[in-house]
C-alpha cells in the first residue's frame, strides 16, 4: 500500500464546478476517488473563511471526510476588490508531503501549479496526479500530472432537476 497525501484547493473546485456544471463537488466521493487504496497520511482542503454559518456546515462536512480544514480570512481591500488564496500555502505543503509520501494529489486545475507538479516529480520522485474541471483545468497543469482525472460525474453533486445529466 503506498502513502499519499490529498491537498484540495476549495475555492478552485468551488468556482470550476459552478461555472462548468452550475452544481458542488461531492467530497466524500472525491477523498475516495483520490485516496484510492492507499494509506493517507495527510488530507488537507484549503478554504476562505467569510465567517457564515454555511461556510461552518460546509467546513463540517469537509472534516467528517477527513480533511484537516485550512482557513485564511477573505480580505476585502478598500477598492472593492478581493484576496484569498492559499497557493503558496499548498505548495508549501505538497513539497513537505512529497518528502514523505508515494503519490500527491492535488486537487485544482489552478495552472499556477503546474511547475510545483513539475518539480515535486523530479526532485522527489513521487507520483502527482491532478483532479480538475476538465474545461477549466489549465492544459499546462493536465500535461504537468502523472494522471490527471476530470471531476464528473459522481463526484458532484446535482440537484435532482439534473440528475442523470452528464
Amino acid at each position: 500500500m503506498s502513502r499519499v497525501a490529498l491537498l484540495v484547493d476549495i475555492q478552485n473546485l468551488y468556482y470550476t464546478a459552478r461555472q462548468a456544471f452550475g452544481c458542488h463537488v461531492s467530497y466524500p466521493n472525491l477523498w475516495r476517488a483520490m485516496a484510492g487504496n492507499d494509506d493517507v497520511v495527510m488530507a488537507r482542503a484549503y478554504a476562505i473563511d467569510r465567517g457564515d454559518e454555511r461556510q461552518r456546515r460546509f467546513q463540517d462536512i469537509l472534516r467528517e471526510t477527513g480533511f484537516e480544514v485550512c482557513l485564511k480570512p477573505y480580505i476585502q481591500r478598500r477598492d472593492g476588490s478581493s484576496k484569498g488564496d492559499w497557493d503558496v500555502g499548498i505548495a508549501l505543503d505538497a513539497v513537505e508531503a512529497a518528502a514523505q509520501v508515494d503519490r500527491v494529489v492535488l486537487a485544482s486545475g489552478d495552472g499556477d501549479f503546474d511547475l510545483l507538479v513539475k518539480r515535486l516529480r523530479e526532485r522527489h520522485a513521487c507520483r502527482v496526479d491532478v483532479f480538475g474541471v476538465r474545461a477549466l483545468s489549465a492544459d499546462t497543469l493536465i500535461r504537468a500530472a502523472d494522471r490527471f482525472t476530470a471531476i464528473e460525474g459522481e463526484l458532484l453533486l446535482r440537484p435532482a432537476s439534473q440528475q442523470g445529466t452528464p
